[in-house]
């Protein structure tokens, strides 16, 4: 189907490139926002398999919740109402972001998100939680 040049007049044929361009653009917006739709927090707690190997530091920040419901940051007890002072002059000293969230196993849900409520109400929205590696069966 070759295009007639020596006619004057229309062009009769469709021009896709149009249609093409558009599809392309969707097709980038979906691959894009799909991600995000999906929660970031893994739910095969506290037992999972190795994904990416997470060696923690002294200059990462760890908040850690035991099963009493005591909060550390790295080695040091806290209180509530001194944990978001806490964590963002970590923050800014280590200069990072992300809290690495270590939570008992058999403690409820409920304080782990209450705790996660908390930090994301106050400003601190980069949390990964921390679990242990699934035991192979032999």
């Amino acid at each position: 189907m070759g295009m007639n040049t020596s006619k004057k007049g229309r062009i009769s044929d469709i021009n896709v490139t149009p249609l093409v361009d558009v599809m392309l653009v969707l097709l980038i917006i979906f691959m894009v926002t799909a991600p995000l739709m999906l929660n970031g927090i893994q739910m095969n707690l506290p037992k999972t398999q190795e994904v990416s190997p997470l060696n923690l530091t002294t200059s990462q920040i760890v908040l850690s919740i035991t099963l009493s419901g005591e909060l550390f940051v790295g080695k040091d007890k806290v209180l509530k109402t001194e944990l978001i002072e806490e964590i963002k002059s970590l923050q800014k000293k280590n200069r990072t972001e992300t809290v690495y969230l270590r939570a008992d196993f058999k403690l409820d849900y409920g304080k782990v998100a209450s705790i996660m409520s908390f930090l994301k109400h106050n400003g601190i929205s980069n949390i990964a939680l921390v679990t242990e590696i699934e035991k192979k069966k032999s």
